[in-house]
């Protein structure tokens, strides 16, 4: 691995590190180097706080009595382009140019509106050499979520169930069947830490009673969305608890109840996934889990309103009962995980 390639890759490995807590910001990580040493180093952790330049040039401030002087003769290598506007933080391309540090290599630019190139052309007016394009590709999927947000205005969609070994995805009958083991559900508990939302449908919500939440993993529980068009859902149920922000899509009422936000849909028999997804790409929503049911989950597929599956097989069989969602393969990839399958499905279609 080349310098700039293996520098770069430090700054993705620092970058995962904010997963789950900087949405609706990009997750970026910052590395300094110095005659080929890291002499600093940090990565966004929380939204609204320090970028990863910052973390990373006020460690060398905060390490190196010569602090000054060797920012002036290192490298800044960042995963995405700085920024070059002031939001909840001052912009970044302006301190690269404070403290003089005379080469910045950038993995890819940043798509939002106010940066997209404006980061490049101030660092690069300000004399400072920029090398652009390095891992560009593992940058852009790192970041597949706020990329999805900026440039198709919706949240990163990301479809989940678990199946039987004959292929179904619950009984027929309303009663409730594990199909997965315990190892398969804290992972599940893991990814919504990761995410913004999870979503289920109304029939799901009244048989299933889920929290949504990450009572098998240590981090925070995300916001919850159902669909219940007549809200005839029973206000007893778990997610309705008040216990995080709690989003319910129907055709009666727009209206705030403490944590449950009740947004009506302009039209419950067309287009309904399109309304979804706008509704909480206004919310700063970047990425949704989907959940359930069946009827929910094939509604996204058919319109194409989706960008991972990740599918659990167990080992079980029903014999009968309502059949899983099918979707036509097109790039994935499978594991083992304890005694269940785990497919993870890619959709790099246009949608």
């Amino acid at each position: 691995m080349s310098g700039h390639k293996l520098y770069m890759q430090r700054c993705l490995d620092l970058a995962v590190l904010g997963m789950g807590k900087v949405s609706p910001n990009p997750m970026v990580g910052a590395v300094i180097v110095h005659i080929n040493q890291i002499i600093g180093e940090g990565y966004h952790q929380l939204y609204g706080q320090a970028h990863a330049e910052v973390n990373a040039i006020n460690q060398v401030l905060n390490n190196f009595t010569n602090a000054s002087d060797l920012l002036r003769r290192s490298t800044i290598y960042v995963s995405l382009e700085p920024c070059a506007h002031h939001g909840k933080t001052p912009p970044c391309a302006d301190l690269i140019i404070a403290h003089q540090i005379p080469t910045v290599v950038i993995g890819c630019t940043d798509p939002f509106d106010q940066v997209n190139g404006s980061g490049i052309s101030k660092l690069t007016a300000a004399g400072i050499k920029v090398i652009s394009g390095v891992m560009e590709q593992q940058c852009q999927w790192l970041n597949r979520r706020f990329f999805t947000r900026i440039q198709k205005k919706r949240p990163y969609v990301i479809l989940k169930w678990a199946q039987t070994a004959d292929g179904f995805f619950a009984p027929d009958n309303g009663s409730q069947f594990w199909i997965t083991g315990d190892e398969s559900r804290r992972l599940v508990h893991q990814w919504r830490d990761e995410e913004d939302a999870v979503m289920v449908g109304k029939n799901t919500a009244a048989i299933d009673n889920p929290k949504l939440d990450t009572r098998f993993w240590p981090g925070k529980s995300p916001k919850r969305v159902v669909i219940d068009r007549k809200l005839s859902l029973s206000k007893a149920l778990n997610l309705f608890d008040q216990s995080v922000e709690t989003i319910i899509f129907n055709e009666i009422k727009t209206e705030l109840e403490g944590n449950n936000k009740y947004i009506a849909l302009e039209d419950f028999d067309r287009f309904v996934p399109q309304y979804i997804l706008f509704q909480l790409y206004l919310q700063d929503i970047q990425s949704l889990i989907i959940e359930g049911g069946a009827h929910t989950l094939n509604t996204f597929i058919a319109a194409g309103l989706w960008d991972e599956a990740r599918i659990f097989t167990g080992k079980v069989n029903l014999h009968h009962g309502i059949k899983a969602p099918l979707i036509n393969e097109i790039e994935s990839e499978e594991f083992t995980f304890a005694d269940d399958r785990l497919k993870i499905i890619y959709n790099k279609r246009d949608n």
